[in-house]
């Protein structure tokens, strides 16, 4: 694959190399954070004025009051803003709201103090705000990619987002969010990632709307009867199951949610007329070794299958992202924490990785692309050896003297990860950053095989799943890889 070099937006860095930041709030709590992060380049922002509604609040001497709250769409883009902080203690819900969804709108990332500043009513300090220098993780620059362009196929729409309180779900809320959707419905079989997330998007958990669904993608009658009822016009397909190793143990809840659940909700879908349907798949669908990733493959197949109806579908396929809950990051900061040796399956090892905003926004971005089934595949740059992560993470954590502990391959797992299958030709879309491929044929008598995998994932029959999972894709090959970890963990001598 062509691997485009990523280059941050000159408008929205300084020239220290920061992102440039607006500080929402010039009360005292703005200004002492405004000049920790002026005066401390670790923190990673550099702010370039306040905003504020109160025409007596002044800045500091370097850092002035460049307008109201509601002009903050227009301050960030003269100003070349690129992250909004919100510096005011209790801020009412209707203002979060608004302040949110103009900060999304202009194309700017949010931060926000923890509520417990307030509450304590403590000094400020940079460090509430920690920074964490993404690009120095994966070698190159993350940048954001929702355009005008993207927003105009969601601004007005009725938008409905599956797997809403996961990592990948609820970006795609926030990013959707800032686009002005007529509506916002957000579905989620965990009531309490709902709640998490209405706190964060409106400012309140009350969870008294008909926007937070609780509804499982297994039940076909519940989710036509939600579609039924919201007629969405934009839908993005993130629920399911992703984690490799328990999916190899309990293959048939993988068939149950990202096939079988995948087909419910693209049904629904097509049957109520939505305008475009995306499915959220994953690298591990490019010649599969793990049942994740044959589970993912056959829901871009059925992707594949409905095409040419009146609703546009695409499937987007992508690596590993960081800050997602369990992924690499979060286990890397608990070991930390814990003082426990950082673990690592292989030295070797290396994945492609990219942040949760940069995928969310490129997802939004193939959706205004999605005509008749196509496989997007974002073009993710190089792929990462996973202890050099460890090693630049545990140096910005200023961890220097880290442990690590090599465990061993899984079964499922691949030493190197791939985008596209050995049968599969990248295609560069009128996006940089995404590429398009059209997948491999499909076999003879795939439906009759279909039928019989749902019935075997409802025995709860593994053995028999896997056989299907074989037979329905020829390039499945299951890996029982066992590779032993060390005897004593690894010093950091670099």
């Amino acid at each position: 694959m062509t691997v485009l070099k990523d280059h941050p937006r000159p408008d929205a860095t300084s020239a220290s190399g920061r992102p440039r930041t607006l500080v929402v709030g010039a009360g005292v709590a703005g200004r002492a954070l405004a000049r920790d992060l002026a005066a401390a380049p670790e923190f990673g922002l550099e702010p370039v004025g306040f905003l504020d509604d109160d025409p007596a609040k002044q800045g500091t001497s370097d850092i002035p009051v460049l307008g109201t709250l509601d002009q903050l769409t227009e301050v960030a883009r003269t100003h070349d803003v690129a992250v909004v902080v919100l510096a005011i203690p209790r801020l009412e819900p209707a203002v979060f709201r608004k302040v949110a969804a103009a900060a999304a709108a202009a194309g700017v990332r949010v931060r926000y103090l923890p509520s417990f500043v307030a509450a304590l009513e403590r000094t400020v300090v940079g460090s509430d705000m920690r920074w964490l220098d993404v690009g120095r993780l994966i070698g190159r620059d993350e940048i954001h990619v929702a355009s005008a362009e993207a927003g105009a196929i969601i601004e007005g729409r009725c938008v409905l987002v599956t797997g809403a309180g996961g990592s990948i779900g609820s970006e795609l809320c926030r990013q959707v969010f800032g686009f002005g959707p007529r509506r916002l419905i957000m579905l989620d079989h965990d009531e309490s990632n709902l709640h998490r997330l209405q706190l964060e998007l409106w400012g309140d958990g009350l969870l008294d709307n008909d926007d937070c669904v609780v509804a499982d993608i297994r039940d076909r009658a519940r989710i036509d009867q939600i579609f039924a009822e919201a007629r969405p016009d934009v839908v993005f397909h993130a629920a399911a199951h992703k984690h490799l190793p328990l999916l190899e143990r309990h293959p048939c809840e993988a068939v149950k949610s990202n096939v079988r659940g995948t087909e419910n909700v693209l049904w629904a879908a097509i049957r109520h007329k939505a305008e475009r349907f995306i499915l959220i798949s994953t690298d591990k669908a490019a010649d599969p070794s793990s049942v994740l990733g044959a589970s993912k493959r056959l829901a871009e197949i059925l992707v594949q299958q409905e095409a040419g109806t009146h609703t546009r579908m695409a499937s987007v396929r992508f690596g590993n992202v960081l800050g997602s809950r369990g992924s690499l990051l979060t286990v890397l900061a608990e070991q930390i924490r814990s003082g426990v040796p950082m673990t690592v399956t292989h030295p070797d090892m290396t994945r492609f990785f990219m942040t949760i905003e940069e995928a969310a926004g490129l997802v939004v971005e193939a959706a205004r692309l999605a005509q008749d089934g196509e496989i997007f595949v974002l073009d993710m740059g190089e792929p990462v050896r996973i202890v050099d992560i460890v090693h630049e993470f545990a140096r910005l954590m200023h961890t220097p003297n880290v442990n690590i502990q090599f465990t061993g391959m899984r079964n499922g797992e691949k030493l190197t990860e791939t985008l596209f299958s050995e049968h599969e030709r990248p295609v560069l879309t009128e996006h940089p950053r995404i590429y398009q491929t059209d997948g491999d044929a499909l076999i003879p008598g795939f439906r009759r095989l279909l039928r019989g995998l749902y019935d075997a994932a409802t025995s709860n029959d593994p053995e028999e799943v896997r056989g299907h999972l074989r037979r329905l894709l020829p390039d499945y090959q299951p890996s029982a890889t066992d590779v032993p970890a060390l005897a004593a963990p690894y010093a950091d001598d670099y």
